[in-house]
């Protein structure tokens, strides 16, 4: 796939994303432009089962509706105590419009309820690992690349950290004895789910 010009169109309104994106992309010479800048465009509906067909249907809808080349990004934690929850649920875990700090609170909820009973003061309450899918999907050649990425940390009840987004306070990550919340965006881009995807898919298209 050939993405002519320098600008990338990427599926989201999600400020963090968009924030991983544009350093990502820009030592390739290009800029990323988001939804904000397409608001006649309405949210895509993310009603699939997994996050490869949440990815996949974003980047097709948008990409049809623009006639350009889209990125598209679907991510989630999966909690190995919560059987892989909240998975394609993760931005929406505690409701349809759960703000980082609700889902983050549920989460903890959740994950202490188990825990009751036990005497521990283990900070560390499950490991987990964050997914990321990336779908490019150009409508003029019906072409598509798919790419995947994970990272492996814990669940911690100790959040810290005031970077990044989401889940991020409380994903630890033994690598560096830091949550997510924590690393600078170097050091996240270069463990992170997004960044193995992004890595991956910069690599398909050189």
């Amino acid at each position: 796939m050939n993405l002519q010009g320098d600008v990338i169109i990427v599926a989201t309104r999600n400020q963090g994303k968009i924030k991983e994106f544009s350093h990502a992309f820009a030592p390739l010479g290009k800029k990323v432009v988001s939804m904000f800048d397409y608001p006649e465009i309405p949210d895509v509906v993310e009603d699939g089962q997994s996050f490869s067909e949440n990815a996949m249907k974003k980047a097709r809808t948008v990409g049809d509706s623009l006639g350009m080349p889209v990125l598209a990004d679907d991510s989630g934690l999966c909690v190995e105590a919560l059987n892989g929850e909240p998975g394609v649920y993760s931005a929406r875990y505690a409701g349809e419009h759960g703000a980082d700090e609700d889902n983050n609170r549920k989460l903890l909820s959740e994950l202490e309820e188990l825990r009751l009973g036990e005497d521990t003061e283990q900070p560390l309450l499950s490991p987990a690992q964050f997914v990321c899918v990336l779908v490019l999907y150009d409508p003029a050649t019906g072409q598509l690349i798919e790419t995947k990425g994970t990272v492996d940390g814990w669940i911690t009840s100790n959040p810290a950290g005031c970077g990044g987004f989401g889940y991020d306070p409380l994903f630890y990550v033994p690598e560096f004895e830091k949550t997510m919340a924590e690393l600078t965006l170097e050091e996240k881009q270069s463990i992170s789910h997004r960044g193995a995807a992004l890595r991956q898919l910069v690599a398909k298209l050189q």
